[in-house]
């Protein structure tokens, strides 16, 4: 069930967010978002029994998550 439910959420990002989205299997059970190696989202032990985050509050937090990193790179040009 995650992995479908992994897939679809992935699909969201890309379509809701214009992004490239990498998916890494996982032990099973495993469900956890990341951008840039941090983690935003691990959905932890109700994983393992299909309790899963909505593709909507996914999407929300990488979209914070990324404005975020596009605020600061505005304040901190390299």
């Amino acid at each position: 069930m995650s992995g479908i439910h992994a897939a679809r959420v992935a699909a969201r990002l890309r379509q809701a967010l214009r992004i490239d989205v990498t998916m890494i299997a996982g032990r099973y059970g495993e469900y956890k978002v990341l951008v840039e190696d941090v983690v935003l989202l691990d959905a932890g032990m109700l994983s393992a029994i299909g309790v899963l985050p909505s593709s909507r509050k996914v999407v929300e937090l990488v979209r914070l998550r990324l404005r975020e990193i596009e605020e600061t790179a505005a304040r901190d040009p390299k």
